[in-house]
């Protein structure tokens, strides 16, 4: 590790001002294989450990320098590095690793969230392009995507699990309206996406034509390998740390920081927030199929991580976690928390499908009936 220390410093020490310009930064970053530092050397890495690529990432942050962490961050570049062809590597993650284009995910429908095998989205090949026709829900960044990791019907003759295709699918052209959702925090960070013959080159097809369930379960592993993460820190108005240092402050300016109850809650939440990063550590390890239902425990982690952080908070400051706006940082960035924790429970799959992957794929429970597993998908009661 210390070595790998080293490389970046003297790096970033011979490359690195605030202030220059970051097109020559993301390229000085690609080239040097530091955007996805964990990745093969043959594939724009330098073929390091998980640890290591986290010791990259810290000593980029100390210098302020953007541009590494895509080997964990990218769910657009991770899905092409597992399931995409040499051709589809070459031509699309560069421009991603460099931040020349921005992605979203297309997946959830207003039909088909928790059972996403049962989306109606429609994929019709037209030559040497897939014609799309179909509404997509809560897709954050889609007003300012340039593709879209969109899931999509191709068979409507086969089961559903069997008849889905997956896509790298252009965003900016006509056919795609985005509309913003309100939400409760004030934010309209989710859109609906409503496509209407849209199209995608054929050539944008990830994994095989009717196999896009698959591509998508290495889609969703990353996602919530990535919001697993996330569980260390959450944002706030005017807070950058929801983890144990943040807690304990707020604890010692509202006096409570000697109560033991508080103390006990605090400590309980840094156990939560280890076990989880032990938990990454052994699914990164462990790899495959494994790896991904052992990552659903970190996305339930980390949901739990933050409703437990937002409800200590609101205990801590009591009548003042009623208060919002900028007058009052402290009651806002609590009560933003607190709203916005629901979301966490959602995004990336809901707890309660999360709950039922480790039923039947760590702990091995037997699955729940699926009378309709075999029945072609236009079959299917809806």
């Amino acid at each position: 590790m210390d070595d790998i220390r080293a490389q970046v410093r003297e790096f970033l020490a011979a490359n690195w001002t605030p202030g220059m310009d970051r097109g020559q930064w993301a390229q000085l970053v690609f080239d040097n294989g530091w955007a996805v530092p964990s990745w093969e050397q043959e594939w724009y890495g330098r073929g390091l450990s998980d640890g290591e690529s986290r010791v990259v990432a810290a000593e980029f942050k100390e210098a302020g320098a953007p541009g590494t962490g895509h080997d964990r961050s990218n769910l657009f570049a991770c899905t092409l590095h597992d399931a995409g062809t040499e051709e589809q590597k070459r031509r699309l993650i560069p421009p991603s690793l460099r931040g020349e284009t921005k992605w979203c995910l297309l997946y959830s429908e207003p039909g088909a969230g928790s059972d996403l095998a049962g989306l109606r989205t429609r994929a019709d090949r037209d030559g040497d392009r897939f014609i799309i026709n179909g509404q997509k829900v809560w897709t954050s960044f889609a007003a300012k995507a340039d593709y879209g990791l969109l899931v999509a019907r191709t068979d409507w003759d086969v089961p559903k699990h069997k008849g889905i295709s997956f896509f790298m699918f252009p965003m900016r052209q006509p056919g795609v309206e985005v509309r913003p959702i309100h939400q409760i925090t004030g934010e309209s960070e989710f859109n609906e996406v409503f496509i209407t013959d849209a199209a995608v080159p054929a050539e944008n097809l990830i994994g095989p034509l009717n196999g896009g369930w698959g591509v998508l379960q290495t889609a969703l592993g990353y996602e919530r390998r990535l919001m697993g993460d996330l569980a260390r820190t959450a944002r706030s108005s005017g807070q950058t740390d929801a983890g144990r240092d943040s807690l304990i402050t707020l604890a010692a300016d509202h006096g409570k920081i000697s109560d033991s109850h508080t103390r006990q809650q605090i400590a309980r939440i840094d156990g939560l927030v280890a076990a989880n990063r032990w938990n990454n550590q052994r699914a990164k390890a462990t790899g495959g199929l494994q790896a991904a239902a052992l990552l659903a425990l970190s996305k339930i982690a980390m949901s739990r991580i933050l409703h437990e952080t937002a409800r200590v908070q609101t205990e801590i400051t009591g009548a003042e976690s009623m208060l919002a706006g900028p007058e009052n940082p402290v009651g806002d960035g609590v009560t933003f928390r607190a709203l916005n924790a629901y979301f966490t429970s959602i995004g990336g799959g809901t707890d309660q499908i999360q709950r039922n992957i480790v039923g039947e794929r760590v702990l091995g429970l037997p699955k729940e009936p699926e009378p309709y597993r075999e029945t072609a998908f236009r079959e299917l009661p809806h």
